[in-house]
């Protein structure tokens, strides 16, 4: 009887468990672009409470594609309605930004707000794609 009741509890945890990963699972974000600028190929997630301080995650190909310009480029996310977290890229080159962003006073992050831009230099406004919102359902 013992192995029966412990049989059904760790069918009923894995299946729980099989049921939360799929929640959590990557999700497929359209391009990204400005002049200049492109975050391609890129995936989000809302990491679970228990890790990462349940972050939005967020990654992909930020890519220079102004070759001639000679103006960096760079991703901005910020949650939470907090300060802007800037991830530069590599001024006419393609890198790879895997970063987790949440807000340290809340349990779990619920909204991020994410675009790409160009930086050009001082004396000129950066280019910055549409600004596109999420939310943890």
């Amino acid at each position: 009887m013992r192995k029966l009741v412990t049989t059904a509890v760790a069918a009923g945890l894995l299946f729980g468990g099989m049921g939360a990963a799929a929640a959590d699972s990557w999700h497929e974000v359209a391009l990204f672009k400005t002049t200049g600028a492109h975050f391609a190929e890129g995936k989000y997630t809302w990491e679970p409470i228990e890790n990462h301080q349940g972050a939005f995650h967020i990654k992909g190909q930020l890519r220079d594609v102004g070759m001639d310009d000679n103006h960096n480029v760079y991703l901005q996310v910020k949650v939470h309605g907090y300060g802007w977290n800037r991830f530069d890229g590599v001024q006419k080159k393609t890198v790879w930004i895997d970063k987790l962003v949440h807000d340290g006073a809340t349990r779990y992050t619920s909204t991020a707000d994410v675009r790409v831009c160009q930086n050009r230099g001082s004396l000129h406004p950066d280019n910055c794609s549409p600004t596109r919102h999420f939310e943890r359902k």
